[in-house]
């Protein structure tokens, strides 16, 4: 019964083995949706992935008994300090059979990860940080996650604050759907457009790169003053482009402007989680790849992942105006659904807004913490 913590290297066996554990613990939990396999041996490799160009990351697997038990990544993120001049590391890709000793195992690992680099504070889940799948399910167990958000059985949260973590902030996932925007906002999302003079437009897929440039420059400074948010690399952002090029929906990815000139912009993509929730072996081959593409053509989710305006355009009902026609062509689409997430719980003016939209509070995500 003795519990051992290994530390993985990032050799594709390792990876291969860090990845297994995800599948080993959740396999019969009819709510979690597998991943691919292909993209996140992707994701874990130091050569593929630029994140870790501007981070350290460490892999730990817990054994008991012969098997391998749970898993834990530790990072640190070295853009995050200097942005936020702050000690803080992070964990993630969390996962444990529910037992304290299991769980306190691999969140030791990763304090002593940090401990040993100058840090004073383990934080997460994130993997691998806030841009990624960020926070842990806290409420909302009952329906499966949107595409890039995350899943834990609820025996999770006990686990994490057993082990001393505590709350640092929760994020919301706002449920809306079409025939629950009330009459009066749209009236005045149309009135907002006149008065200020914005129009808004759907991205030109025939001009790609030019779009992603200024998502780029949009999206580092929109939400350049976001608790625990780090600016994406040059790199980062074009490695996040090409994997959602192939399920962006133009139409659903709009771009506000003012004369002109971009000064905001909204991503709403499909939830393919639908489509992957099925392919419990998370490989594509030989059958996967045909389920998958039948399954995506009957998405009727989406997920409003980004929405943000330069600081001086906030407040005026411009973010009213995008929620309104985002929910308009997603109904002509054949979208019944949406998601709105996440939102930090203390963006009052952004709650209330989506609030105002007839948004209701479906999920609750937390971030957790604990001196190391």
């Amino acid at each position: 019964m003795a519990l051992e913590i290994l530390p993985l290297t990032h050799s594709a066996r390792d990876r291969r083995r860090f990845i297994e554990v995800e599948f080993r613990l959740n396999r019969n939990d009819p709510i979690w949706v597998p991943p691919l396999r292909v993209d996140r041996m992707a994701m874990l490799d130091p050569r593929r992935n630029p994140f870790f160009e501007h981070a350290e990351v460490a892999h730990f697997v817990a054994v008991r008994d012969g098997r391998d038990a749970g898993r834990i990544a530790a990072v640190r993120n070295r853009l995050h300090e200097e942005i936020h001049g702050e000690a803080a590391a992070f964990f993630g890709f969390f996962e444990t059979e529910e037992d304290p000793e299991t769980a306190r195992g691999l969140l030791d690992a990763a304090a002593s990860f940090a401990r040993e680099r100058g840090l004073s504070i383990l934080r997460g889940p994130a993997s691998y940080d806030s841009n990624d799948v960020f926070g842990a399910l806290v409420s909302g167990f009952d329906d499966p996650p949107m595409i890039l958000m995350p899943y834990n059985r609820p025996a999770l949260p006990p686990l994490l604050e057993a082990a001393g973590f505590r709350k640092a902030r929760d994020l919301l996932a706002w449920w809306m759907t079409p025939d629950g925007m009330p009459d009066r906002i749209r009236r005045i999302a149309g009135r907002v457009a006149e008065r200020e003079g914005f129009s808004l437009r759907p991205l030109r897929k025939d001009r790609f790169e030019e779009e992603v440039r200024i998502v780029r420059d949009l999206y580092n400074r929109c939400w350049e003053r976001n608790w625990g948010f780090v600016p994406l690399t040059d790199a980062e952002i074009a490695a996040r482009a090409r994997d959602l090029r192939r399920i962006v929906v133009p139409d659903l990815v709009l771009f506000a402007e003012v004369a002109g000139a971009p000064v905001g912009f909204a991503m709403s993509l499909p939830d393919v989680n639908h489509a992957l929730r099925p392919l419990r072996s998370g490989r594509l081959f030989p059958l996967g790849l045909f389920r998958l593409l039948y399954r995506l053509r009957r998405v009727h989710r989406l997920r409003i992942l980004t929405l943000g305006l330069l600081p001086e355009y906030r407040n005026r009902g411009l973010e009213t105006a995008m929620y309104v026609r985002i929910f308009d062509r997603g109904q002509e689409l054949g979208f019944v659904l949406g998601e709105c997430s996440w939102i930090l719980e203390d963006n009052v003016a952004m709650n209330r807004g989506i609030e105002a939209c007839g948004g209701r509070i479906a999920r609750r995500y937390r971030v957790y913490e604990r001196p190391v």
